[in-house]
């Protein structure tokens, strides 16, 4: 028998006194809330928790913020406390924002993720309200299909863990500090892959628009520990700050655009290219750059156009065309205040910028004390053990081999039992997509007929679509490459480590074959810069593009070597 009851009524009736007065609930027992905007005009909606409903009710509406909405939906539990009111105040809020069909008008900073006594058994709850309120129509999707989403994945509203708090806390403390000194800032969140940077680039975009749009109106969580950001000449600080989210990739801006869109206070214009960020006429305040590692350095860009580009923002910004100068030279020059993420282990191309800036950036983060290292793995069920080990055991500083309990982690000696035991996990879990190094040309880009890979007679097509591939239609069909899957997360990934890297028997170490890699951009040289790449400066590259590939899966890794004698070699590793 369940605990909870879902009482529905209009807006207005719940402000009203008789219905105040009909259950003691109404006025003295945590209940929570949405309030939504029903089927009329915009799908808007609030979520809320209080030990005082009605008088809630009434303070929403007398603020004017929330009277556009007109149905009510109250979580009554005889079993509640505050603790657990405050967890399914997140859970909804974390879900309808997942969900997608209504635009959430909460703000980001009172998401918790705190452990409480008997929070296992209101879970349990949590998910039985869920599918009630799914019955009803306030979700349109179930919680498979909602975790498995990029609206979910990338959502601002997310709970922070301990390392992701610290850096967003200490960051605003520094920012205001700054705002109120006059004095220009930089600092870096440095984190492995799975460490969610992008996710605090995200919440960190939420929560400044939240805090500058703060009016004090309305009750603060006191619990939040961002709280008194909110407080004082903050929102003051930030009202006119323009603010901007630079992400170099393609495909990861796309998804992010299409979460700003469905959340208030954000647009897509805020999120940009580095070129955008180079040609806008104006001045930032603040820059937070995601995946700053694959800024670029000057080298021959993916268009003759943009090419030209480089050279007139170059020219406008330091009176030259300088060749050294770098896109990370445009967001210094373009902005007062910049927040870089990055993992410079994540460089693919020889353009993106070079280790020894990358490294400097680091080095005058740490002396300012503007450094902050996420650890805490949130992607990967093996841990920061497995992100370390699948990255080292292709380098010359093999580990030592090593099991992993509650990671899926598999070798294959046949791609298509692989491929069978993908679309088994595709069919229990979705997001279980094929994943390969550029070992193969693009046939397929000018032929759609046309067929990219053949292993053991087994024919296969890349990715069909550089836009938001992993969502695709055609994906659990197709092969992704390092570009459509740099910041994002599968269930499993089936990884083809191609002929692009061999083990050679007589030098008993791994190698790289240029003749087996076909990314143009991924291994021209810089005549510009004088610089030309040899094949180790190249087989450093393409680790990191399989040391991207392999750390992509949440719940397993599956796979498959191409180079007989490096599948022999990696075995080991396989336990």
């Amino acid at each position: 028998m369940t605990s909870f009851e879902i009482e529905r009524l209009s807006f207005s009736a719940a402000q009203q006194k008789a219905w105040a007065e009909s259950d003691e609930r109404h006025r003295n027992w945590p209940v929570v809330y949405t309030i939504d905007s029903g089927s009329a005009g915009a799908q808007e909606i609030y979520v809320g928790e209080s030990l005082n409903v009605a008088s809630r009710m009434r303070q929403h509406q007398q603020t004017g913020t929330k009277s556009h909405l007109t149905d009510v939906r109250l979580v009554v539990d005889e079993t509640f406390n505050k603790s657990a009111a405050l967890d399914l105040e997140s859970y909804l809020i974390r879900y309808l924002a997942g969900d997608g069909r209504f635009r959430v008008l909460n703000r980001n900073d009172g998401i918790t993720d705190a452990e409480y006594f008997g929070r296992q058994g209101y879970q349990a709850t949590f998910t039985e309200i869920f599918d009630e309120l799914f019955q009803q129509g306030l979700f349109t999707r179930t919680i498979p299909e909602i975790v498995n989403s990029d609206l979910f994945k990338l959502s601002p509203f997310k709970s922070l863990n301990v390392d992701q708090a610290a850096a967003v806390e200490d960051i605003l403390e520094g920012l205001f500090a700054d705002l109120r000194s006059h004095t220009a800032s930089m600092s870096v969140i440095q984190g492995d892959p799975g460490t969610g940077k992008t996710i605090v680039a995200i919440y960190l975009m939420k929560l400044i628009r939240d805090i500058a749009d703060s009016t004090g109106a309305e009750d603060l969580d006191a619990d939040s520990v961002f709280s008194e950001f909110f407080l004082g000449d903050s929102p003051e600080l930030l009202r006119d700050l323009r603010v901007g989210l630079v992400v170099p990739q393609q495909s990861l801006r796309k998804s992010i655009e299409r979460v700003f869109k469905r959340t208030p206070g954000l647009t897509t214009t805020r999120v940009m290219t580095p070129f955008e960020v180079g040609g806008d006429p104006g001045h930032f305040d603040l820059l937070i750059v995601d995946e700053a590692h694959r800024l670029n350095q000057r080298a021959n860009q993916a268009s003759g156009p943009l090419n030209k580009k480089f050279t007139e923002i170059t020219e406008a910004l330091f009176g030259s065309n300088d060749l050294h100068k770098t896109q990370l030279d445009w967001i210094l020059e373009k902005s007062t205040h910049q927040i870089f993420l990055l993992d410079a282990a994540q460089s693919v191309r020889p353009a993106d910028l070079p280790p020894a800036v990358v490294e400097k950036l680091v080095a005058t983060a740490r002396s300012a004390y503007r450094l902050y290292p996420l650890t805490s793995q949130m992607r990967v069920a093996g841990g920061s053990d497995y992100i370390r080990y699948v990255r080292s055991m292709l380098t010359a500083d093999a580990p030592e081999p090593q099991a992993f309990d509650n990671y899926d982690f598999r070798l294959f000696d046949n791609l298509g039992d692989l491929r069978t035991e993908l679309a088994e996990r595709e069919g229990q879990f979705g997001l279980a997509r094929l994943l390969a190094g550029y070992a193969w040309n693009w046939n397929s880009k000018n032929d759609a007929s046309a067929v990219d890979i053949e292993i053991d007679g087994i024919e296969l097509q890349w990715n069909r679509t550089q836009k938001d591939w992993i969502n695709s239609s055609t994906s659990v069909f197709e092969v992704g490459s390092i570009h459509t899957v740099q910041g994002y997360d599968l269930n499993y990934a089936g990884v083809i480590i191609g002929p692009d890297l061999r083990f050679d028997v007589e030098q008993q170490r791994i190698v790289f074959d240029r003749a087996h890699y076909f990314d143009k951009k991924g291994k021209e040289n810089n005549p510009a810069l004088g610089l030309v790449y040899t094949d180790e400066d190249l087989l450093k590259l393409v680790r990191n593009i399989y040391g991207v590939l392999l750390t992509r899966g949440m719940r397993g890794t599956y796979v498959y070597v191409c180079d007989e004698p490096l599948r022999e070699y990696l075995r080991k590793f396989f336990i």
